[in-house]
């Protein structure tokens, strides 16, 4: 039985803990025997270990050399032993770093870290999304899951790559969920968009049923799914077509001076949106009074919400009351 112990325990050890206690094991044997042959040479087992280490990977210091004609035909045994085993070992290093490397690039190594963001679809906005973080010198790491990429360029973007069904626990376990800080869930632009948002709500109950409090933004193509969306966990909805939508408008009935898309496009770059609970000084004030108490304050204030209702850029006169929330800009620093 113990035997049987110690063939499962050896071969469920990983090799490059083998190879290193195979190479502990022969050097120390190594040293203690040339210890016991040249007892004067080698006054201790050390110096032997030394000598044997050093005799194998054929460096040859000469500081311990053995005299007798048995050590010397012990060295050759070393030399004829010990080399190959640490050549085997520097060349099984090799093979698995490449090995780790390739796997990372495939996307079947877990993500060890926490406070982690987690993006589903590898796609133009997830780019996107990893370069802006990047250029404004944010701190998040960034895992990345994606079900039909079989490499990731890993060593362009400042990702964890894994591959698989963004719905599956398994795969969710994989990235991390449980130490995650918000999860941004992409719509697969090659489906039909009703199927897509299908998609989207299922990984968003996978990725709530696997951690309650994570934040979750959910990128849909249709406004019909957005209830369902909800109701699966997600904590802001991205209407993909409705922002589109929008711009498209804007483009084509603007003043001719302004530049809608470009004009949007750096304030989301260098700005960032803020709602803040009126203060209680505040309240009953008109718009153009809390507009002249902020100023000053780095931010610039666009309206208010009141009862999930958006004013922005009210009337001046228009009075303020408990309760209402300042919608702001602010600059990322």
């Amino acid at each position: 039985m113990k035997l049987l112990w110690l063939k499962h325990t050896y071969f469920k050890t990983p090799v490059f803990l083998r190879m290193v206690a195979a190479i502990l094991i022969t050097m120390t044997l190594f040293g203690a025997m040339i210890h016991y042959i040249e007892p004067k040479v080698f006054p201790t087992v050390f110096e032997g270990v030394w000598w044997a280490f050093v005799t194998a990977a054929t460096v040859g210091y000469g500081d311990y050399v053995p005299l007798t004609a048995i050590g010397k035909l012990f060295g050759i045994l070393l030399i004829l032993t010990g080399s190959s085993l640490l050549a085997f070992y520097v060349s099984s290093v090799s093979a698995a770093t490449i090995s780790h490397e390739n796997n990372l690039a495939q996307g079947a190594v877990p993500y060890r870290g926490r406070d982690h963001m987690i993006i589903i679809g590898w796609n133009a906005r997830a780019k996107r999304l990893i370069h802006l973080a990047k250029h404004n010198k944010e701190a998040a790491e960034f895992v990345v899951i994606d079900h039909s990429a079989r490499r990731l360029p890993i060593d362009l973007y400042p990702i964890h790559y894994i591959k698989g069904d963004p719905s599956s626990d398994e795969t969710l376990r994989l990235a991390g969920i449980q130490t995650a800080t918000a999860v941004i869930v992409t719509a697969d632009l090659e489906l039909d968009p009703w199927e897509a948002d299908n998609h989207t709500v299922l990984s968003t109950i996978a990725i709530r049923g696997n951690h309650p409090s994570v934040r979750i933004v959910a990128e849909l193509l249709s406004d019909r799914q957005v209830g369902n969306a909800l109701r699966a966990g997600a904590s802001a909805i991205i209407r993909s077509d409705d922002c589109v939508s929008a711009l498209l408008y804007h483009e084509l009935f603007h003043q001719h001076a302004a530049k809608p898309f470009e004009n949007m496009l750096h304030i989301l770059n260098t700005q960032q949106f803020s709602h803040e609970l009126l203060p209680k000084e505040l309240e009953n004030k008109t718009f153009a009074e809390v507009l002249a108490a902020v100023k000053g304050k780095d931010r610039l204030l666009l309206g208010i919400i009141r009862d999930e209702n958006y004013h922005i850029n009210p009337k001046s006169s228009f009075s303020l009351k408990q309760g209402d929330i300042l919608l702001s800009l602010v600059p990322w620093e």
